[in-house]
């Protein structure tokens, strides 16, 4: 009887699975619309001069090289898993798909890489877990970032930041690995064939680096800020203490595609008690249209260049 109502229960949820993003995001949405109706007329008072228009193109500049260094970055990952991945086809790569995680389903990016990995001759298994630990890192490296940024302590916090860097140790991560290759292969039916993707050693490295692209995505976040308001040295650290929590929250709730609503709403609750409303909301807003233009500018960079190769060689 109880297996019965576990199958049951996990059929119900499976069901609700697909509609739970929505519930997120229409929550989320109407968080920000009650915000913005509140403080429409703080909003609307705003005024940027030329100074806080040079903030928001560094921000610009920062942002898109922030997402150069990430494809640099994940070209080291794909590294760790023996594959002969050099910098500027991870960069290609990733500034090529970057764009399509706005795409319903938040995964078209992750297929566009798992695909290009594919091509250098790794096998399936290697190529998801290639582009997966990406992901992971970054929240270990966003974790990292905001703890150190931060002068509260973060309990919970911590121990899920454990948990990660402790999942993609190689004692741990390889084991893993390997018992569910052997799974598979049983539930198919079939001989392992291909040996189970693995790592050698920890990715110390890649690491560093997911510590560096969240370090220039919260700069370009405090450079849209400071076009807005003047603010003291004093406020930058907790910034990108909120910048990173919101960040990550972002990119692992599931919600609306790239994170849109999640990040602005933590965003709100984590400064408004700095600053003003009106002020934060305007700057999430801002830095939206930054991030988003950065990395369809870093898409377009991608596509001129290989134009203008395909052009040379003909």
């Amino acid at each position: 009887m109880s297996e019965k109502r576990s199958i049951a229960w996990k059929q119900v949820i499976s069901r609700l699975k697909p509609y739970l993003r929505w519930v997120i995001l229409g929550g989320v949405l109407f968080f920000l619309a009650e915000a913005l109706k509140d403080n429409w007329r703080e909003v609307t008072a705003i005024r940027i001069n030329r100074a806080g228009l040079a903030c928001l193109t560094i921000s610009l500049g920062v942002t898109l090289l922030a997402h150069i260094w990430s494809g640099w970055v994940w070209s080291w990952i794909v590294r760790e898993f023996n594959q002969p991945a050099d910098g500027i086809w991870g960069v290609q790569t990733y500034l090529k798909t970057n764009i399509a995680k706005y795409l319903p389903g938040n995964v078209w990016h992750f297929y566009g890489r798992v695909r290009a990995v594919q091509t250098l001759g790794a096998s399936s298994g290697t190529a998801i877990l290639s582009v997966l630990m990406e992901p992971l890192l970054m929240a270990a490296a966003a974790l990292i970032l905001a703890l150190l940024s931060s002068q509260q302590r973060w309990g919970v916090q911590i121990l899920f930041l454990a948990a990660i860097l402790a999942s993609v140790h190689p004692q741990i991560l390889n084991p893993l690995l390997s018992r569910l290759s052997q799974a598979k292969a049983k539930v198919q039916g079939l001989a392992e064939s291909d040996s189970p993707p693995r790592i050698n050693r920890y990715p110390f490295r890649p690491l560093a680096g997911e510590i560096g692209f969240v370090c220039l995505r919260g700069l370009g976040f405090v450079l849209t800020v400071l076009a807005l308001k003047v603010i003291s040295p004093m406020q930058i650290l907790p910034l990108i203490s909120a910048f990173s929590l919101a960040w990550l929250l972002g990119l692992v709730v599931p919600g609306a595609p790239g994170g849109i609503g999640v990040f602005e709403a933590t965003a709100i609750a984590l400064l408004n008690n700095q600053f003003s409303t009106g002020v934060i909301l305007s700057s999430v807003a801002f830095y939206r249209l930054i991030s988003t233009l950065a990395e369809a500018g870093g898409a377009g960079l991608v596509w001129l260049d290989e134009r203008w190769s395909q052009r040379l060689l003909s």
